[in-house]
């Protein structure tokens, strides 16, 4: 089993399509990072040898943010717009859309579930 900055790799899939399970890798990049270690891009993960593994290891460490260093930079970037007041830093805060997508009719992801229109209930009849 691969494991690579604390993620096992799934083992049955090619090794292009198993590097983007680590967060910052994306499929152009994972192609890249093979061809830099001479290693198959259709080479299974079970297939790897512990070299193969090492070469990877090493070119991520020495050329990649990925995992833990890349999340907390991308945090530390949210927090400074954020102490900031800038107008990104506020959406953030408030938890709406960043980059100007329309919130009338959509964001449901960043608002939540929709809070119905409050009922108004008919005044008691008096007697």
């Amino acid at each position: 089993m691969a494991r690579i900055a604390g993620v096992d790799l799934p083992r049955r899939k090619h090794l292009a399509y198993a590097l983007p399970y680590l967060y910052g890798i994306g499929r152009t990049l994972a192609k890249q990072i093979c061809k830099k270690a001479n290693i198959s891009e259709t080479k299974r993960v079970e297939e790897l040898t512990d070299a193969d593994i090492k070469a990877i290891r090493d070119i991520l460490d020495a050329d990649y943010k990925v995992e833990g260093d890349l999340r907390r930079e991308v945090q530390l970037n949210i927090k400074r717009l954020m102490d900031l007041g800038c107008y990104r830093g506020l959406r953030h805060r408030k938890g709406l859309p960043v980059n100007g997508q329309r919130t009338h009719t959509n964001s449901r992801t960043r608002k939540g579930p929709r809070k119905g229109m409050l009922q108004r209930r008919p005044a008691p009849t008096q007697k």
